[in-house]
């Protein structure tokens, strides 16, 4: 599997009496020596990281790896692992056939992220999961579009359902066009990662009211795209699966800010936290 070729490249950076490593005097919190990446990223994992330091850390890491090429790219990739395999293995569920090409999508939409994210703008590692859970989202819908052969007959079987999660129904609805990807990335932040909006307002150099209403456009269009159940994958009658998830991406955002229009049920139920 493409991830795992990750993790065994990631550790052959730790061998050896030179292990890849960085300047933890660069970074609040960090001991003061050179620190091994996977040190780097176990320390990355602790819930008690401030997101300041996630911040400068991984901006130092997509430096090095644009200046310095493959080496740090995998150093990335491999510090960032945890985060690609719970999109993958979330993604591949329920998913009956070969993973890997889904598997090596997510991994594709990291890399291609790393090359041109914006490192000016806060949670950096948050943007590059965004990308990769993308990325496979649409390696996912590609395999679940195409007929599977039925053994009954000439014709074609309904595919496996996906597993649902509102990563990627807001992965979906950026496919389908209900809403923008700048416009993901906001309800993503705000809602799922819950980034104060005047946060991101600041961040993006915009007003608080203008951005709380795109979001609120956004999230109008996001509603109606759901209610009215459109995209190829939304119209399966399963109750698993990414199109099980599709009714509840923004429950609990809309229980608690008056601002936000009416779910399609007023029962929608809570949601699962992103990875």
């Amino acid at each position: 599997m493409p991830l795992d070729v990750v993790r065994s490249a990631f550790a052959w950076l730790v061998a050896g009496p030179h292990p890849v490593s960085v300047d933890g005097s660069l970074f609040d919190g960090f001991p003061d020596r050179r620190v091994r990446v996977d040190e780097v990223r176990d320390l990355l994992l602790r819930r008690t990281c401030p997101q300041s330091v996630r911040d400068a850390v991984w901006t130092h890491l997509v430096r090095l790896a644009r200046t310095e090429g493959a080496t740090w790219t995998v150093a990335c990739a491999g510090i960032a692992l945890p985060a690609l395999l719970n999109v993958a293995s979330k993604l591949t569920a329920r998913f009956a056939d070969d993973p890997s090409d889904i598997h090596s999508s997510v991994l594709t939409g990291f890399l291609a992220e790393l090359a041109t994210i914006d490192l000016s703008r806060p949670r950096v590692m948050v943007r590059l999961r965004w990308a990769a859970c993308r990325a496979g989202h649409a390696a996912l819908r590609e395999a679940l579009d195409t007929p599977a052969p039925s053994a009954i007959a000439i014709a074609s079987a309904s595919p496996t359902a996906a597993w649902g999660h509102p990563d990627f129904v807001l992965a979906r609805a950026v496919e389908d066009g209900a809403v923008s990807s700048s416009e993901a990335d906001l309800i993503g932040l705000t809602r799922l990662e819950e980034v104060p909006l005047a946060a991101v307002a600041e961040q993006r150099g915009v007003s608080y009211e203008a951005t709380k209403k795109a979001r609120q456009r956004a999230e109008r269009r996001l509603v109606l795209y759901l209610r009215d159940d459109v995209g190829p994958v939304s119209r399966n009658t399963s109750e698993s699966g990414v199109q099980g998830c599709e009714r509840q991406p923004i429950a609990s955002p809309h229980t608690s800010s008056p601002d936000v229009p009416a779910p399609p049920s007023s029962t929608t139920p809570e949601v699962p936290r992103c990875a």
